[in-house]
């Protein structure tokens, strides 16, 4: 469960930072994207290289999912690293898919003009200093989230733990109350006899 909420943290990161993430997440259009916008967005991907960020990041990412599929087995485990290679060649031959589903993306959320504005951007010393970093930034934002991630769940632990404590405490009133701890209020049950 820690697992899911620090995954959880660290992807809403990921989003606050990548563009390509977060046009993924953004409203879709209802109608078509324009053969223009797409041409854009095609433009727009030569420049922001979403497959060569999913390359850079795969051993990683092959990586963070063994535990997931191995689960403690060692059987599993040398199964998995000896089919990492086949693994691995299979993602990379899809990251060209990447481009083109992001792009159709982008094309379905931004005009061909507001698409020419983002690549003008990425083409000045700021956007290429962007696309520079990103990458650090994306991973610093990433282990701030699994920080906070973390900083949550042991909140939630701790207040779940209080709250347990106070249902198993027994009411110091009369014999028929009971405690919710939710509201930390008593509550008396005057219909009720011994």
């Amino acid at each position: 469960m820690q697992n899911v909420i620090v995954a959880a943290v660290a992807a809403l990161a990921l989003l606050a930072v990548n563009p390509a993430a977060r046009a993924q997440t953004a409203p879709q259009t209802t109608s078509a994207p324009s053969p223009e916008a797409l041409a854009a967005a095609h433009e727009l991907m030569t420049i922001i290289k979403p497959a060569d960020r999913f390359k850079a990041v795969l051993p990683a990412l092959m990586q963070s999912l063994k535990p997931a599929v191995v689960q403690g087995r060692p059987e599993f485990e040398k199964q998995y690293d000896a089919m990492m290679p086949m693994f691995y060649e299979g993602a990379l031959k899809r990251a060209n898919e990447l481009s083109d589903t992001i792009a159709a993306i982008y094309a379905g959320n931004f005009t061909a003009d507001e698409l020419r504005e983002v690549i003008a951007f990425y083409r000045t010393p700021t956007g290429q200093k962007l696309l520079a970093r990103q990458a650090g930034i994306m991973q610093q934002s990433m282990t701030a989230g699994e920080e906070v991630g973390r900083a949550v769940m042991n909140d939630v632990r701790r207040q779940m733990n209080g709250h347990a404590n106070l249902m198993l405490r027994p009411s110091r009133t009369r014999r028929h109350a009971f405690t919710l701890p939710i509201l930390q209020t008593s509550f008396h049950s005057s219909a009720v006899t011994g």
